[in-house]
């Protein structure tokens, strides 16, 4: 039980900034290997199929699977909250049922995920405007990708159990292995076997399905207490409910912020294939961006859950204070770098000069504005910690999403450029930071979880006492 409480101790008990950075990296670096997986799809038939086929792995398809996975990302992020708070707190049994409800819950979100995309993947893509000689390429891609959506589900799930614990390398080993895998693969059917869209997606699948053998397999090897049993797998309601009533906001979030992005692809659409084959490379060049912020939000969800369990409410504040710093920090490195290197970065999706010139009056809106965004992830990823899901994601909604489609709605149609839609982003970041900030400083948040969780009050040393 020694490496129980170590890591317990690492997140409940350490310097605040050494934990942080001894999480967030392999968080980070797992983020940047499983974007890799969509963008070694892209950079593969990009290169070698054309910019139609680079449309078809982007676009409608990306913003397609990110609406229904964003979603189950959501809701298994109360399973994460849960499971952390229950093993900060260091109550076994609790943790153990946690965990096999939440894989009960990978289990069957990938096969309901499944059927949903087949079914709705030929409208929705019609809807959205695809263009014809995109649509085809865009179709086959999809459907073949949801058919593996089972082994996509129980992945994050299993990663995010890990990850609740503290372990965050393991996930990283997996998705390391994994990508490889899925780089030797994309060459090996769409340049050897000439399969074109169809083979980048088999090939993702195949690999989705090695790293989620891998995470079961090293949750049911383990001596601790979330280790997991295939005959326990089932659905507690309790714990269900907990897991709902924390995730459900998180993936409705995830859904309308998603729903804004495919109102934003198809004006995209509108644009013709040069702009969507750059907005399709530009997503996943931004992906290092949004990979860092997600890494941050997670690991501050995880420290946030641990020591709320623990009843250590004064290191949550500081978290958030450390965190904000270090995202500020990363978020300056992302712009410049992007900014200096954007054309070079380009060019490994394609040699087409016309996209290349649509994508840098892309990055030279949007790049230097990250900074805008970072408080949305850490404070939403500290409050839903302690779990709060609730009003980070109507601040959220309200704020990214609804902001997003008025922009789209009334700014864009009168000055019809690509900068201008893209100013719609840093625009709404903006407004939902401040949004952010204000309700994290007025403190109701963190009073109304201890109260919910039956906690005793916060007690906060006076001002003269601090000095």
């Amino acid at each position: 039980m020694k490496s129980t409480r170590s890591r317990i101790n690492g997140i409940t008990e350490g310097v605040i900034w050494k934990q942080l950075l001894i999480f967030f990296f392999p968080i980070m670096l797992g983020t940047f290997f499983q974007q890799l997986y969509n963008t070694v799809d892209a950079v593969v038939v990009g290169q070698f199929v054309g910019k139609e086929a680079l449309a078809a792995v982007g676009g409608a398809t990306g913003t397609l699977i990110n609406l229904l996975v964003g979603f189950f990302v959501g809701l298994s992020s109360g399973a994460t909250v849960i499971i952390s708070q229950f093993y900060g707190a260091y109550r076994p049994a609790e943790t153990s049922e946690a965990v096999h409800t939440a894989m009960a819950l990978g289990l069957a979100g990938g096969v309901v995920f499944m059927a949903i995309g087949l079914l709705v993947s030929p409208l929705a893509l019609t809807l959205m405007g695809t263009p014809a000689d995109v649509f085809d390429h865009a179709l086959s891609y999809i459907r073949i990708y949801f058919l593996g959506m089972i082994f996509n589900l129980v992945y994050n799930m299993g990663a995010g159990i890990l990850r609740a614990v503290g372990d965050s390398k393991r996930p990283l080993y997996f998705l390391i292995f994994s990508t490889l895998l899925n780089v030797a693969l994309d060459f090996l059917f769409v340049v050897g076997l000439n399969l074109g869209v169809n083979g980048a997606a088999i090939a993702t699948i195949l690999c989705q399905a090695v790293s989620a053998g891998l995470v079961v397999f090293t949750l049911m090897r383990s001596d601790d207490v979330y280790r997991l049993r295939l005959r326990e797998i089932r659905f507690s309601l309790p714990i269900l409910r907990d897991i709902v009533r924390i995730g459900l906001p998180a993936g409705l979030q995830s859904v309308i912020y998603n729903i804004s992005n495919l109102i934003v692809q198809t004006t995209i659409n509108g644009f013709g294939t040069d702009v969507i084959a750059a907005w399709t490379a530009n997503g996943k060049i931004d992906g290092i961006f949004w990979m860092i912020m997600g890494a941050f939000g997670t690991a501050t969800t995880t420290f946030s859950g641990q020591n709320f369990g623990a009843q250590k409410y004064d290191r949550i504040r500081r978290c958030v204070r450390v965190c904000t710093l270090m995202a500020l920090i990363a978020a300056a490195l992302v712009s410049a770098v992007v900014l200096l290197f954007g054309p070079y970065i380009y060019r490994i999706f394609t040699s087409d000069d016309a996209v290349v010139a649509e994508g840098q009056r892309i990055i030279h809106a949007l790049a230097p504005f990250y900074f805008t965004y970072v408080c949305v992830e850490v404070i939403s990823g500290t409050v839903r910690g302690t779990g709060d899901s609730f009003r980070p994601m109507l601040i959220t909604c309200f704020g990214v999403c609804f902001g997003r489609i008025l922009w789209l709605l009334f700014v864009v149609p009168r000055f019809h450029t690509i900068e201008m839609l893209v100013w719609g982003y840093p625009i709404s970041w903006a407004l939902t930071t401040v949004l952010f900030i204000v309700y994290y400083l007025q403190g109701s948040w963190l009073r109304r979880s201890i109260k919910k969780a039956g906690f005793a009050p916060e007690v906060r040393p006076s001002r003269r006492r601090r000095a």
